[in-house]
Parts: C-alpha cells; sequence; structure tokens
C-alpha cells in the first residue's frame, strides 16, 4: 500500500459528466511529487498549445503535496494549476487550510477538471462517492452565504468546501479560490477558470487514516520541534503578529510599497502594522492543520458604518501593504474591510489594490478624470473610493470591469503612458516586495514559471547576514551574508538552489514558513520526515532534482505557449529611482538584471532560456525532448 500519498487521482469530465478514479504507479508519485509537480505534468501532456485560458479545452488541476496532511506543523498545503488567464502562461498558486488534508482522507491526491459544465454545478466528494450536483441557487451569491447553503444541504457543517465567488463567475482576470473563507489560491487568475467551467465550488469529506510508513520518527521530529518553536523570534513573531509583523521595519528602511510604488516610506505605517492590529481589531489567532505557528489574523469589527465578519478572517501582510500603504490609507478597520470584500467576492488581494493604485495614480497624473470613473473621486487615500472599487471590480461594473482585466491589460486601453504606472511581470502585478530592495526577487519576478510569485523564492533579507536564519540554509553550501540588493553571482547561485529547495516545498504541501530558512524545521529533518512518511530511501539531492524538474517542467510549458526569454522582464518603473525621503532611496539596474538573468540561465542548463536536452534527460524528463525540441 502507498505512504503518505492516497494513490489515487480523480478525474471529472464536466461536459459528459464523466467520473474516472486513476491510479498512477509509485514511479510517478517518486518523480513529480505532488503540487505543481503534477499540474505541470497533466497541463503538458494534455492541454494544447495556445488554447483560451477561459476555454473548454483548458484543464483545471488541484494537487496535494506528498507530505500534505502529516501530523506536523506546517504541512496543510495544497496547489491549484492550469493555463492562467492574467498571464496566458503557467498558472499555480497554494493554499493552506484544511481542505487539502482532507481530500487526502477522502483518498484522492489530486482532482483534474476537464471541459464545461452546460449549467453551474458543484461537486460533493464523501469518501469513494463522487457527485455532479445541480448549483444553479448558489450563482451570484457571495462565498459566505455559498458555504452555508452546501453545509446546510449537506447536513454537515466539518464539510471543506473550496470554491469561487461572484468575481470567479464574472470571469474576472484575477479571481481566485477560497477554502472555508479564510484560505486562498489567490494568483493567477485560477477562480476565473472555475468560473469558465461553470463549476462553483468542491466539498469534501473524508474519513479515512492517512498512513505513514514510520509514525514514531514523524512524532519525534514534531515533538521536538513544539517543544523550541516559540523561541525562535521568527516564528514567535508570527503567532504574536502575523505575516505583518514587519511593517514598522520595511518602512524604516525604505522597503514598504508606497503610492503604487513610488515611494518605500509611508507616513501612517505605524498605524497598519500587525503590532497596531493585536493592540485593537484582533479577536482570534487561528492556523491551518495541525499546525501551532497560528499566524491567521481574525478581526471583528462590528460598529456604526463598519461592520467586520471575523469568519472571513483578517488581512495578511500582502493585503496591509496593498490597500494600506500602497494606495495611501492608514486605517486598519478600512483595510480590513477591504480584505473581507475580496474574500466575500473571491478576488485576489494583491491583484487587486496594486490594479486600483495603479488607476490612482493615473487619475493623479490626469489619465483618467471623473467622467471615465462616474463621479467617483479616486485619489490615493481615499478610503471609500477604494472600498467602492474593490466592489466595482468583483462585479465588474464600471470602471472596475476594465480594472478586472489587471492592471497590464488596462494600460493598454487607457494608452497615454499609462504602461508606465504598472508593476507588472508576465502580465501579473507585482507582490507587495519591491525588488528594488530586494534583488533576488527581480529574479523571481521576471524568471517564475508562474510570474510574480512572492514565495517562489526565500527572500534576500534571509540570507543577508550572519546567524540562526543563514545557518538553516547552510547545507545548501550558501555559508555567506549576500546583501539584499546583491545581483552578482552569488546572489544568482543563491537563487538558482533557493527556488529549487521551494519548488521541493511547494510540490510537497508544505508551508515556506514553518521550514528553514524561515521557520524552524530544518532542511535535514524535512528529508527525514519525505522518507517516514513515504518509507522511500531519499536524500537532499533527491529532493532537490524534484524542485529542478518542476521549474523546468513550467518553463517548458511556457516555452511551448510562446512565452520565453522576452517575458523574462520587469516594468520600467522597476528602474527609476524611489522617492523616499527619510529612508535609502532604491533603484535596480536593467543591464545589471539582465546580465544576472542571463548566469541563471548558464546555471540551469538554458540557452536564451529553453532548457537544453542534456538538461532535460538529466531531469528524467526525456518526453519532453521528444516532444518538443525534436
Amino acid at each position: 500500500m502507498p505512504y503518505g500519498y492516497a494513490g489515487k487521482i480523480l478525474r471529472i469530465n464536466l461536459t459528459n459528466k464523466k467520473i474516472i478514479v486513476e491510479k498512477p504507479d509509485e514511479g510517478f508519485y517518486r518523480t513529480y511529487v505532488g503540487g505543481k509537480g503534477f499540474i505541470a505534468y497533466y497541463l503538458l501532456n494534455e492541454v494544447p498549445e495556445n488554447v483560451e485560458p477561459l476555454g473548454e479545452e483548458n484543464k483545471l488541476i488541484f494537487a496535494n503535496g506528498i507530505m500534505t496532511g502529516l501530523p506536523v506543523v506546517g504541512m496543510p498545503r495544497y496547489v491549484v494549476g492550469a493555463k492562467s488567464p492574467l498571464t496566458d502562461g503557467f498558472g499555480q498558486s497554494e493554499a493552506g487550510g484544511f481542505w487539502g488534508p482532507e481530500l487526502k482522507k477522502a483518498g484522492y491526491d489530486a482532482i483534474i477538471l476537464e471541459g464545461k459544465s452546460e449549467k453551474p454545478v458543484y461537486i460533493y466528494i464523501n469518501d469513494d462517492s463522487v457527485e455532479i450536483k445541480e448549483a444553479n441557487h448558489l450563482w451570484g451569491k457571495e462565498t459566505g452565504e455559498v458555504q452555508n447553503i452546501i453545509h446546510n444541504e449537506l447536513g454537515d457543517k466539518s464539510v471543506k468546501v473550496a470554491q469561487i465567488g461572484p468575481a470567479g463567475e464574472k470571469l474576472v482576470k484575477y479571481a481566485c479560490i477560497s477554502n472555508n473563507l479564510k484560505h486562498y489560491n489567490g494568483r493567477n487568475g485560477l477562480g476565473a477558470v472555475m468560473g469558465s467551467k461553470n463549476l462553483r465550488a468542491i466539498a469534501v469529506k473524508g474519513t479515512n487514516k492517512i498512513e505513514f510508513a514510520d509514525p514514531d520518527k514523524i512524532k519525534e521530529i514534531s515533538k521536538n520541534y513544539l517543544s523550541t518553536y516559540m523561541e525562535k523570534p521568527l516564528s514567535r513573531g508570527l503567532y504574536d503578529f502575523g505575516t505583518s509583523g514587519g511593517v514598522a521595519t520595511l518602512n524604516t528602511l525604505g522597503m514598504l510599497p508606497t503610492k503604487n510604488y513610488n515611494f518605500g516610506e509611508f507616513e501612517g505605517a505605524e498605524k497598519i502594522t500587525g503590532q497596531k492590529l493585536a493592540e485593537t481589531i484582533l479577536s482570534k489567532r487561528e492556523g491551518c492543520y495541525a499546525c501551532a505557528i497560528r499566524c491567521k489574523r481574525i478581526v471583528d469589527v462590528d460598529e456604526e458604518g463598519m461592520r467586520i465578519d471575523p469568519k472571513f478572517g483578517g488581512p495578511e501582510y500582502e493585503t496591509i501593504a496593498g490597500f494600506g500603504s500602497l494606495c495611501c490609507v492608514d486605517d486598519l478597520k478600512a483595510i480590513s474591510k477591504a480584505n473581507e470584500m475580496c474574500n466575500r467576492l473571491g478576488i485576489d488581494t494583491i491583484s487587486t489594490s496594486v490594479s486600483i493604485a495603479f488607476a490612482m495614480e493615473c487619475f493623479e497624473k490626469g489619465l483618467l478624470n471623473k467622467e471615465d470613473t462616474k463621479g467617483m473621486d479616486i485619489s490615493f487615500g481615499n478610503v471609500e473610493s477604494v472600498l467602492k472599487l474593490v466592489e466595482m471590480i468583483g462585479r465588474r461594473e464600471g470602471i472596475g470591469d476594465l480594472l478586472a482585466e489587471g492592471s497590464y491589460r488596462a494600460s493598454k486601453v487607457i494608452g497615454k503612458g499609462s504602461e508606465s504606472f504598472t508593476m507588472t511581470s508576465k502580465k501579473q502585478e507585482y507582490a507587495l516586495h519591491d525588488p528594488r530592495t530586494k534583488a533576488g526577487l527581480g529574479l523571481s519576478y521576471s524568471t517564475a514559471g508562474n510570474a510574480t510569485d512572492h514565495m517562489y523564492m526565500v527572500h534576500d533579507n534571509m540570507i543577508s547576514k550572519e546567524g540562526e536564519v543563514l545557518n538553516g540554509v547552510s547545507t545548501f553550501g550558501i555559508i555567506e551574508p549576500i546583501p539584499t540588493k546583491d545581483i552578482s553571482w552569488k546572489k544568482v547561485r543563491a537563487f538558482k538552489t533557493l527556488s529549487e529547495w521551494t519548488s521541493f516545498i511547494n510540490m510537497a504541501g508544505i508551508c515556506l514558513l514553518a521550514v528553514a530558512p524561515r521557520g524552524g524545521l530544518s532542511v535535514n529533518e524535512v528529508v527525514e520526515l519525505y522518507s517516514a512518511a513515504t518509507g522511500w530511501d531519499t536524500s537532499l539531492f533527491e529532493i532537490m532534482k524534484s524542485g529542478e524538474r518542476s521549474i523546468n517542467m513550467a518553463r517548458m510549458f511556457n516555452i511551448k505557449n510562446g512565452m520565453g526569454k522576452k517575458e523574462d522582464s520587469l516594468s520600467t518603473k522597476t528602474f527609476e529611482l524611489m522617492n523616499n525621503e527619510n529612508s535609502p532611496k532604491h533603484k535596480m539596474v536593467e543591464d545589471e538584471l539582465n546580465d544576472s538573468i542571463e548566469l541563471l540561465y548558464e546555471m540551469r542548463g538554458w540557452n536564451d532560456g529553453v532548457p537544453k536536452r542534456g538538461k532535460l534527460y538529466e531531469l528524467n524528463l526525456d518526453w519532453l525532448v521528444d516532444d518538443y525540441l525534436g
């Protein structure tokens, strides 16, 4: 019997309602592991080149990792993938919570969704029972109401529900997928792909036990972690203040994206920190499956003119910086309301806030006016307009219909030089980490298969100074600090290695906040857990090759769809000097970035951005050589 994984993949054709259970062999699992490894395999093999992302031929894949559901801190994650409607390339986005482990308990490692239902439907998986149920009554409703309806229909509030919102139904290019209203596959617009298939939700109930090869070893490592994790400053900080605990520090260093990335410092930063949230509107700390860190914030506001429902959680760092400093809003309650509205509607808080900030700069510079906005003043700092724009984007109303296409496409319509106000790569908005201040992120944003993914690489500040955090990656030969803005061969080497590590973490179903260098689980402990879960005599070498394999597969999918070296670029604003007044002014030099990209190609065995035959053979991807390189 398989250990660690379920051994079954569920294939559902929504056009003809055919349901098939597939049982790949052990070699498949050991080669592709899970997460984006599974997704890249199926997209490359089954999705024709240049298909319309919102067309019937695209496939939507939910994939657990091989370690999803381990009873250890940081093992809750799963990945959703498809051809992205936002980037037109490889799309994948992770989420935590409880849905992934529930799917594995139901007996499945992944779900492949094909075709398109004629009418709205949702899927109910209860162990071996899989039903496609009518969902006309769910269409058009917000996420909270839909979850309540499904729970009541099924008579079980413990059922885990992954779903889209009205934004996914209306094919907003950055619509997301939520599970249990608090956890999100946010990026790449995969909620729009789900909506294009008329699939509103997947409800899962699993009652099986996940079997592991060496449960005693797993318990030992878990116990050791739990005995020390609260003593580690980074883990303790996540518990106390969540992911936004570093807002004030970033502001001091001139690294807090402000006013559509024109500044790295925000006058109101102290009002929107994780510390301020903890002092004011925080009502509860929650975590994901089997995780003690409890970094999730739950906020509860009930006052005249402002009601925030705690069932939608609370804002992460990306959301606080996006709707806060980036839009020049210093009202923490308003930011939390914007977060709740995005969660109700099912839209990515990153692309939503960055698209709004883009529109605000267009308005400030006179490229948009009140005639375009139907009388709205969308100046920076206008809280009422920010909240209104969130609603308009999620429902594709007024100017929100244009912004729902993303800032890259919106700039092509607005014209007049507005392209220079965008912060995108491969048509997707930057996360709230500016590559002018973290050079390795410049490599990540420009070359990642799924575009501006801030989870694709260990952030530069993690390896910028001596200490316990840097020591966490010494196993990889990264033993000397590298400054955050350094873009030399040392940073490129570190980026290549650490992106392979984080890619494996994605494939395995592990949270980056739990493992080295950010978290308390060491690299060697992850290797031990991998063996203890699966029973395989694995090694760090095998793990790193798995991560490298998935990077090359994602790259080949983009090459197949006409995306290559030309798309490995950043927005022009990235190469302009920040306007900081009280902190360092940061800038990235375009020629230096281009040189580092070329060096990365060499290190990865790519010719002009295309993986060479030898590299694909080395990674056991001979089928890609035959299909795409000849």
